[in-house]
């Protein structure tokens, strides 16, 4: 005799034997086509008059099958990826509107020359007065635990950050428009802009 089977290929009990009586999937409620009506085992009973508007009666699904056991497969925890952090833009803007960026974590302020033919990362060859600049200046980098960009002199001719004088060899925080001289007499000087 044949046995029902559940058509949906989605279901866990797809293709496989289920109760004869069965009209419906245990598993997904898909209805089966192939409903086998289970054979007598008495005579039939002469019909008798019509019950006034009751639903007709089902047989709950059995569900005497045999279960297939499921490893335990444990939760997995979203991944975080946090977005990469990205650092300002540092620009020191000279009062000829000329603009000298940073780019990177860290770098020097100076000037090349011959006896130095790497130049420093803002390179401020040819502005105005530019023999004032040290060849190594300042330092330039980013401070992470700060959140901000640090400046440290490192010239003989000193460096003054919104009229104050810096002290050689300190790291000094950079904020968005400070106003950066370079040596004495106001000669050479920025605008920090951070962006």
């Amino acid at each position: 005799m044949p046995a029902n089977r559940c058509p949906n290929p989605s279901c866990e009990y797809f293709n496989r034997a289920l109760p004869n009586n069965a009209r419906v999937c245990p598993w997904c409620s898909t209805p089966l086509g192939n409903v086998i009506p289970s054979t007598p085992s008495q005579p039939p009973v002469q019909p008798t008059p019509p019950v006034p508007e009751q639903p007709p009666y089902q047989t709950p699904p059995s569900y005497s099958t045999q279960y297939q056991q499921r490893s335990y497969i444990p939760p997995t925890s979203p991944v975080y990826n946090p977005p990469p952090q990205t650092l300002p833009l540092l620009k020191l803007v000279h009062p000829t509107g000329r603009e000298f960026r940073l780019s990177g974590e860290g770098g020097y302020i100076g000037r090349c020359s011959q006896s130095m033919p790497i130049p420093p990362e803002i390179d401020l060859t040819g502005i105005p007065n530019e023999e004032i600049v040290s060849r190594r200046h300042a330092r330039v980098f980013w401070d992470w635990s700060q959140n901000a960009y640090m400046i440290v002199d490192m010239s003989t001719n000193g460096i003054y950050l919104n009229g104050n004088p810096l002290n050689p060899g300190v790291a000094y925080r950079l904020l968005n428009g400070d106003y950066l001289q370079l040596g004495q007499n106001n000669l050479v000087n920025f605008t920090v802009a951070l962006m």
